[in-house]
């Protein structure tokens, strides 16, 4: 059993005058926070005012960046290629780096969102683009990548701090990836069933699957989307029980 883990969320996620998420009412449930760049979401104010309020919270600040899809908002697939990866990655981790400076926070981690996420683990190039990108602007930065994956290996082989990540609100296929979104079972909506899944992966290091069996894994992070129709009730679940199980909720790499 693990004896601590970060909770991450996904936030900045609105975009001009629409707003997705309820980020004041997750932040004071979780350790750390992936901000979106302003290719899949967000833009200069959304971003300034996400860092804020990270801040403010004291709330670890990672860069969530992802494919320039605002339509899709991420989600779609797009052929793109290593290079394209690279400076797409560069670029957006910039950005939020130029917030993080204005207003004095370190940022603290990559995690790159949605369908590139989901891309890097299918090609190691796309993976190796994404771990290099981030040594280059910082190789102390950690990289937030899927437990088990080709982004996980792909950073560590470029020296940098990985954090396994693990997802409350996803269910699991068999090799141990997420279900597509396109399955109907892909997200889990029951706070209950999702905190009861994240017990599991830290206290026994499996995740149970959608055919009924048993993978192992291993949780050094465990993802919320802001977009959840339950996030923030969620989110104070999920930390509550840790807490009550003993178990030390704090950012990657925080000494306590």
């Amino acid at each position: 059993m693990k004896g601590s883990i970060d909770i991450n969320v996904d936030l900045g996620e609105g975009f001009g005058r629409y707003r997705l998420g309820e980020d004041e009412a997750l932040l004071p449930w979780v350790t750390s926070a992936n901000i979106a760049c302003g290719y899949h979401a967000g833009d200069p104010q959304v971003m300034g005012r996400a860092v804020v309020l990270a801040k403010t919270h004291k709330v670890a600040v990672g860069a969530h960046p992802g494919l320039p899809d605002l339509l899709g908002f991420g989600r779609r697939e797009m052929h793109v290629s290593s290079s394209d990866v690279y400076h797409m990655t560069v670029y957006q981790v910039g950005a939020l780096l130029a917030f993080t400076r204005a207003h004095q926070v370190r940022l603290h981690h990559v995690k790159p969102h949605g369908a590139l996420y989901n891309m890097a683990e299918r090609d190691p190039a796309l993976a190796e683009a994404l771990a290099q990108a981030v040594v280059d602007i910082d190789p102390t930065l950690v990289l937030y990548a899927l437990a088990g994956g080709l982004l996980a290996k792909a950073g560590r082989e470029q020296g940098l701090t990985v954090a396994e990540e693990v997802f409350a609100d996803r269910t699991y296929q068999a090799d141990g990836k997420l279900t597509p979104r396109t399955n109907p079972q892909a997200v889990i909506t029951d706070p209950a069933e999702a905190v009861a899944q994240v017990l599991t992966m830290i206290k026994e290091g499996v995740v149970e699957t959608l055919d009924g069996g048993k993978h192992p894994i291993n949780a050094d992070t465990v993802c919320l989307h802001g977009d959840h129709p339950h996030a923030p009730a969620l989110a104070q679940a999920l930390r509550r029980r840790l807490q009550a199980e003993g178990i030390i909720v704090k950012p990657v790499g925080e000494v306590r």
